[in-house]
């Protein structure tokens, strides 16, 4: 494995890094001393959506436990493939909200991008593993129609980068395209949804910071954590220099059968989140997408750890439940 900081001075280290992600099953098994009998599911699973996963992040795991909470985001299993009533390729409602190339408008004042198919970390529950970036994404040229459409509508005031992963495009890509927003009048807002800085911190580097300490809009990075244990010391140093660079940080999970559906794991995750400066937001219930059925946590009991949680904690470290419903003007809060 490549060791990097962080905040390397090499702008491209981190895709050096990333190149050498797991993408083999039977490497993943093996270097976690897991029973072979995992490696012919996992292989059916990863035939219809690939494994893909940084080796830092594998540095994270237990060895020899396949219930390990950070495994289990992204080990395929043959689960994946029993057809469940309900899951379906589009859950979110995604493509009928596309008004121009890549571009979701869904919620008032707020327009998506989907800047890239392409994605650090193959999460298994990932609500768009089915997602047709080739003919819906805002890749290559594309991106400037999308622009031109947030242009054409002065009640936008927040554009989001979402993907894939917007991190997953170089600085000189995402410079281009932050500063064709920040041309945008009406504009006040940039908002990265993104994982890389949990599962590749290199990411995180000068050209990423100088890229977002000198943009006119403000800027809200919010990353995808969902355990306790993927945010070890590169992970806080990333955070803590996004934050250096006057980002907000908040934190969206997913809460998952397995990973984090007890009071224990979640309180654990805000107390760490609160450490590295990032406000948790929401925790989303599962997003009914194919082939992730085996991760749903029924809305009773995600009610039940959520007031537990109030209990446990100050209010600002209780993320907001909320469900994703196609259709509505924003998201669902789960009482």
């Amino acid at each position: 494995m490549i060791a990097a900081s962080p905040l390397s001075d090499h702008p491209e280290r981190w895709q050096s890094v990333l190149a050498e992600a797991v993408t083999d099953p039977a490497e993943l098994i093996a270097l976690l001393g897991l029973d072979p009998g995992l490696l012919a599911p996992a292989r059916r699973a990863a035939a219809r959506f690939g494994l893909k996963v940084p080796r830092g992040f594998v540095a994270r795991m237990r060895r020899g436990d396949p219930g390990d909470p950070l495994l289990r985001q992204v080990l395929p299993l043959g689960a994946e493939l029993d057809e469940a009533p309900g899951f379906v390729t589009d859950p979110v409602g995604d493509l009928p909200s596309e008004t121009a190339p890549g571009l979701l408008h869904k919620y008032q004042g707020r327009a998506l991008l989907v800047t890239t198919g392409a994605c650090g970390v193959h999460c298994r529950y990932c609500f768009r593993r089915e997602y047709p970036y080739a003919d819906h994404g805002a890749g290559g040229g594309r991106w400037r129609e999308a622009v031109a459409a947030i242009a054409a509508d002065p009640s936008i005031h927040e554009a989001i980068l979402s993907g894939g992963d917007p991190l997953s495009l170089g600085n000189a890509r995402l410079a281009a395209l932050v500063e064709a927003l920040e041309a945008v009048p009406h504009l006040r807002r940039l908002r990265i949804h993104t994982r890389q800085p949990i599962v590749l911190p290199e990411r995180v580097d000068e050209g990423l910071l100088a890229l977002l300490g000198r943009t006119r809009l403000a800027t809200v990075v919010v990353v995808h954590a969902n355990h306790a244990a993927e945010i070890d010391g590169t992970v806080a140093s990333a955070l803590a220099a996004l934050s250096g660079r006057g980002a907000m940080l908040l934190n969206q999970g997913v809460l998952l059968a397995g990973v984090n559906d007890s009071v224990e794991a979640l309180a654990d995750l805000s107390e760490r989140l609160a450490q590295a400066r990032v406000l948790p937001y929401y925790l989303h219930l599962l997003d009914r997408v194919r082939g992730a059925a085996h991760f749903e946590v029924p809305e009773t009991v995600a009610v039940a750890l959520v007031d537990e949680l109030r209990r446990r904690l100050p209010g600002y470290l209780v993320p907001r439940l909320v469900r994703e419903e196609p259709g509505a003007g924003s998201k669902t809060p789960v009482a």
